[in-house]
């Protein structure tokens, strides 16, 4: 296993952004819904429902209000989950260039969601941002 870098520097040097193929959405489900059965990436229980980040095509499966479709893209270096500033970079980057980006902080990487039309801008605004950053 990889060690965690909380180094801001190093972490944008080495990000690595990869997009993953597919459309992914945010969709919601009442709390009694039975949602087992999908393949969620995430889940999140909030008062109003269940929020799931899953495939669009597992989401139309189970007739799930979508909510947002967004591109996903991963940032491979293992980022420290105390380190600071590497959100800030990266989301100051996107909206610069006028992309919303929402954020999943796993316990070994960065996971960025954005408008799914957005995806190959906001690739390179960050890989540009890695380079900057070299």
């Amino acid at each position: 296993m990889n060690r965690s870098v909380s180094d801001l520097a190093t972490l944008l040097r080495s990000m690595e952004p990869e997009l993953h193929e597919g459309v992914f959405v945010y969709a919601s489900a009442p709390h009694e819904a039975d949602w087992n059965a999908l393949s969620a990436f995430a889940t999140f229980r909030e008062a109003e429902g269940i929020t799931l980040i899953t495939s669009e095509s597992e989401a139309i499966k189970a007739k799930l209000t979508v909510i947002f479709r967004a591109a996903w893209i991963t940032l491979k270096v293992h980022s420290d989950l105390q380190a600071v500033g590497l959100t800030a970079a990266f989301s100051r980057a996107l909206g610069e260039v006028g992309i919303s980006c929402n954020v999943v902080a796993a316990g070994y990487h960065d996971h960025i969601f954005v408008p799914v039309e957005s995806a190959q801008a906001a690739l390179a605004a960050l890989r540009a941002l890695q380079r900057q950053s070299a």
